[in-house]
């Protein structure tokens, strides 16, 4: 099997990055949303974010990767109590995904060939604490979408049908990739992204030139690419880890939450969901960079991602959301 395209060796596309970024210094986030061009990096971004964190400890053989073996679900039989180490997961929910691929159902060949009713889980369930990733989301099914927005917003995933009554834990990072020109997304799925990020093909010949010569050479020698890119790789998962340390004692002034709250109303954000994902952002960020309290240059830093997804269509102002958050920007933080 082939190692994952190195997270570091991506050009360009730093906006996406960093959202990725910030989601693994907080996963409370909430996820990301990357909306662009075919081929610029959205799924080998996720995947070698993925590759580049450090293991999670899972009791082996749990179906649930619980970190504790009092936390593995009684529907998951006997599984021991050794603790072993995986990768991050990530996981792909297909286009196609039926209700019991994604939630779980009943092991139809347990209870046909021995006659005992067992939980086969799903998607939901290998995702936990790693990373669910949809490609070409605005085409998702909305009997899809609605069992994801249950999840995502009770951490849970709840399977009552067939003579089971199921629950485990359902906490992941939900990424989402797709192409506007395809349909757009659903006003309830789009706000459960906490980021949004708008990614284009490089307009420089230099750019694309270096594109094709990184790939050119992770195809001839994947294993001898990823090891030169290993040290940045490295050097990044170390300030991920450092920044998850920070995060748990960072201050929260009170300028800075005002000047949350400040941009906005001046955006006309609908809810309170805004705030809080700007100022969980600009908070990860601030851990990343070691700085020593978040601050309006952080909020300047993420408040398109953490914004332009929830402005309310304005008929009077032909600007894109890019814009009027900067505008937004401008007047409120100067």
């Amino acid at each position: 099997m082939s190692p994952a395209y190195p997270f570091s060796a991506i050009v360009g596309q730093d906006e996406m990055k960093t959202a990725l970024i910030l989601t693994s210094v907080d996963p409370a986030i909430g996820g990301v949303l990357v909306f662009g061009d075919r081929g610029t990096g959205k799924s080998t971004a996720v995947r070698g974010l993925a590759a580049l964190l450090p293991p999670i400890r899972v009791v082996e053989g749990c179906p649930v990767n619980s970190a504790r073996p009092e936390d593995v679900p009684d529907w998951a039989g006997p599984v021991g109590r050794r603790i072993v180490r995986r990768p991050t997961p990530v996981v792909d929910l297909p286009l196609g995904a039926t209700e019991d691929r994604v939630t779980g159902a009943l092991d139809i060949e347990s209870a046909l060939v021995q006659g005992v009713r067992r939980f086969q889980p799903g998607l939901l369930a290998q995702a936990n604490r790693g990373y669910l990733y949809i490609d070409e989301v605005n085409l998702l099914e909305d009997h899809i979408v609605d069992l994801l927005l249950d999840a995502a917003a009770s951490g849970e995933n709840v399977v009552e049908r067939e003579g089971i009554s199921v629950r485990h834990p359902a906490r992941f990072v939900l990424v989402g990739s797709g192409n506007p020109e395809e349909g757009e997304l659903r006003p309830q799925l789009l706000d459960r992204f906490g980021l949004s990020v708008d990614v284009t093909s490089p307009r420089d010949i230099e750019t694309r030139i270096e594109v094709i010569r990184r790939r050119t050479a992770f195809d001839a020698d994947p294993e001898g690419f990823c090891r030169r890119w290993r040290g940045r790789d490295g050097a990044t998962r170390n300030r991920i880890l450092a920044g998850r340390e920070r995060l748990a004692t960072m201050p929260t002034p009170e300028g800075f939450l005002r000047d949350s709250a400040s941009l906005c109303l001046a955006l006309g954000a609908d809810g309170l969901r805004g705030e809080l994902t700007l100022v969980r952002a600009a908070r990860a960020l601030a851990a990343y960079q070691d700085d020593p309290a978040p601050g309006r240059p952080h909020l300047r830093r993420v408040a398109a991602a953490a914004l332009r997804h929830r402005l309310r269509r304005d008929p009077l102002d032909e600007a894109g959301s890019e814009a009027r958050v900067a505008r937004a920007v401008a007047e409120v933080l100067g």
